[in-house]
């Protein structure tokens, strides 16, 4: 490589620098939704597409340390996966259109531009026929939910484990029985028709709030927030708002991420440790995106008929965003939307954010109740947050050492190794 070229010194990392493996990482955790779509509308087969999208990235872990990472290693990942689809038709005889379509396709993306920017929007109707297809009503909604957050989010079965509460082996099986019964459904590679959205409208939305809160509080590794996913969640719930604009629940997810996300900056301090809520600065919340969930949640109430979970959550959110600080907010309309929202979407997990918010309200002490009362049901064993709010609230009644337990019970219950610190040092008392 000459001195004098610049640009191709920096294209690609530097042959087997250690942070080749960390770029194979993120581009898969980033990109692997849109590989895969790309990969499913050609070779038509959703099993298939990401069986070839892993060994594409083997390849990727076996050659960038040697060769570095290209310049785009999306387009690059993609491009091999295409000629392994290739080589095994030809394998099997089965040198059809698809393949030659495919080598074409191939083709001419090297002859226009090998080196061209990969383009996120181009394959934005890829990812969501992929998000319908895992959503097909053909499949249950544990099914519809873990094969999205595993194939549209690039989440790890652990990952999606912690999500549900529920063990990694459950999920894996769900994943396996989701991709067998589609290939026997032959479910096309398609949006569905318009009368069919609303059927399927529910597991997307869900699927979508589950990917955002793994990117606002990740449940393991050594990053305490993935945001590029909570970013990927809202951009995936503002293409669903224009395809179903009238759907109220659809602006209210949009509203609720957009005003949850707005306080991302101040999550997290200069090391990368969490800056919990009353320690945030304001002055650093993303006021665009407030005024963005803001607008959003409007145009949601407009659509009449009340408002739903997501509604009342925005709500919530909204309660923050607009709070000068933690004691300006207006806690007990928390605790009010809180109650809807128990009535309208009972879970442990409501009730147990309603205690954070009585606690808040009315004291320690009445929270303090509710919390027993979530323990002694069992409803959240081995849920962190769990002993964590118990601990905060001991702690505000002034009862140090069953609060410091509490929070060496949270930390070895925690997965995230920033928020486990965090709670380990709370536990020693620092």
């Amino acid at each position: 490589m000459s001195d004098t070229s610049a640009d191709s010194a920096t294209a690609r990392s530097a042959p087997g620098s250690g942070s080749t493996e960390r770029a194979v990482a993120a581009v898969w955790r980033i990109e692997s939704a849109r590989i895969v779509g790309t990969l499913t509308r050609l070779v038509g087969d959703f099993g298939l597409a990401e069986d070839l999208a892993q060994e594409a990235l083997l390849d990727a872990l076996r050659q960038w340390p040697l060769e570095g990472v290209p310049r785009n290693p999306a387009a690059w990942l993609t491009a091999v996966a295409k000629r392994k689809a290739i080589d095994g038709w030809r394998r099997q005889e089965r040198l059809d259109e698809r393949m030659a379509a495919i080598a074409h396709d191939l083709e001419r993306e090297q002859a226009e531009s090998p080196e061209a920017p990969w383009d996120p929007d181009a394959v934005d109707d890829d990812v969501l026929r992929l998000i319908f297809i895992s959503c097909h009503p053909v499949l249950s909604r544990e099914a519809q939910v873990a094969l999205t957050l595993r194939v549209v989010a690039g989440l790890s079965s652990e990952q999606i484990a912690r999500a549900f509460l529920v063990p990694t082996a459950t999920v894996q099986q769900r994943i396996v029985r989701a991709k067998k019964t589609l290939a026997a459904a032959h479910v096309p590679f398609e949006v569905p028709p318009r009368e069919e959205h609303a059927a399927r409208l529910g597991a997307i939305l869900g699927v979508l709030y589950l990917i955002f809160n793994e990117g606002h509080s990740a449940s393991s590794g050594s990053d305490w927030m993935r945001p590029e996913l909570s970013d990927e969640a809202i951009r995936l719930a503002r293409v669903l708002a224009a395809l179903m604009p009238r759907e109220r629940d659809v602006h209210s997810l949009v509203a609720l991420m957009e005003l949850t996300a707005a306080r991302f900056p101040a999550r997290v301090d200069a090391h990368g440790d969490p800056v919990l809520l009353a320690d945030q600065d304001r002055g650093r919340w993303d006021r665009g995106r407030i005024a963005r969930g803001r607008a959003a949640l409007a145009t949601a109430d407009a659509r009449g008929s009340g408002r739903g979970p997501y509604g009342l959550q925005a709500a919530i959110a909204e309660c923050h965003a607009v709070a000068a600080s933690v004691e300006e907010t207006d806690w007990d309309r928390i605790v009010l939307l809180y109650e809807a929202l128990g009535r309208i979407a009972p879970s442990p997990v409501v009730e147990l954010n309603r205690a954070a918010a009585v606690a808040m309200a009315t004291g320690p002490a009445s929270a303090l109740r509710i919390i027993d009362q979530l323990a002694a049901s069992g409803a959240l064993a081995g849920y962190h947050l769990l002993p964590a709010t118990r601990a905060e609230l001991l702690l505000r009644l002034g009862r140090d050492q069953e609060a410091r337990s509490e929070f060496a019970v949270a930390a070895a219950l925690a997965g995230n190794d920033r928020e486990r610190a965090l709670l380990e040092a709370k536990a020693a008392g620092r």
